[in-house]
């Protein structure tokens, strides 16, 4: 009953104008803020590892900004997946290095976790004729995860992969010249992580980002998604040019360090609700 009332409250979001839906957002950040104290200190510590340079009044500016780009971000998703064709394209603005994900060659796209995730994707399916390919996890409601999943579906002819799927079809459609769009930044196994330096924290960080890159042959376009006023922006950013290499903890280390400088030019819009430093190194206790 809950999802589907949810799910009819989105398609009502395609219907405002994006300043209503932006407001609405601003409310709903502002009360998440206040009420969700365990994911408030998940943040507040993400924000002082990553910032000890700012005061805690800064950081906590910071904070307060990350809830509302959050509740933005989630109630955006009522125009993109339930909303019409044109007004995405004018609230969709692809730029930067577009070249380097047109024609047929392997790529794997560098999604960072920032709060206009599923905005960069649809703008990619959207307006750019490949068929695209990434990583889903599925959602324990059904209805949710069919409504998630037709979302993602809307434009193109993409092909979602479940984690049970295994690597071998990942591989094959990104040889094929399919595009992932891969959000390799998550604290997920330590079985496929390495430590690395990320704000100089060592962080068990995933080597899925190089390990595609070389199974798959391809090269890696990272593509960053700005929450505007106006919509998003979604910047393709120029290939690496030295990247992978044979070695994946300084695969993992260039990643990091690369991301860093992507989070710092709007921090507010990074994924700080998710306890990216769970995992600790032999010795260490929980951060959290």
């Amino acid at each position: 009953m809950l999802s589907h009332l949810g799910i009819g409250f989105m398609r009502l979001m395609a219907l405002l104008p994006l300043r209503g839906v932006r407001a609405l957002g601003r409310v709903l950040g502002w009360f998440l803020y206040r009420l969700a104290a365990s994911r408030r200190r998940v943040v507040a510590v993400n924000l002082r590892l990553c910032f000890p340079q700012l005061s805690d009044a800064q950081r906590d500016v910071m904070a307060r900004r990350t809830f509302v780009y959050f509740a933005q971000a989630w109630l955006d998703r009522g125009w993109l997946w339930h909303g019409g064709i044109e007004r995405l394209q004018r609230r969709l603005r692809v730029r930067g290095a577009v070249h380097e994900l047109q024609g047929d060659a392997p790529t794997v796209i560098f999604a960072p976790h920032f709060v206009g995730l599923d905005a960069g994707w649809t703008a990619l399916t959207q307006s750019l004729p490949r068929a695209f390919t990434t990583i889903y996890s599925n959602q324990v409601d059904p209805l949710l995860d069919r409504w998630i999943l037709d979302g993602r579906k809307r434009f193109g002819q993409p092909r979602l992969f479940g984690r049970d799927d295994g690597l071998k079809p990942v591989v094959q459609a990104l040889r094929a010249g399919q595009p992932l769009y891969l959000l390799p930044d998550m604290n997920i196994t330590r079985q496929e992580s390495v430590f690395v330096p990320f704000f100089g924290v060592s962080t068990a960080t995933l080597t899925s980002l190089s390990r595609f890159a070389k199974m798959g042959r391809a090269k890696v376009v990272p593509v960053i998604t700005e929450l505007t006023d106006a919509g998003y922006d979604v910047h393709v950013l120029p290939a690496w040019d030295d990247f992978p290499t044979d070695d994946l903890q300084a695969d993992a280390a260039t990643m990091n360090r690369r991301l860093q400088d992507y989070v710092e030019r709007m921090p507010s819009q990074y994924y700080w609700v998710h306890k990216r430093f769970k995992m600790r190194p032999a010795g260490e206790t929980s951060v959290y």
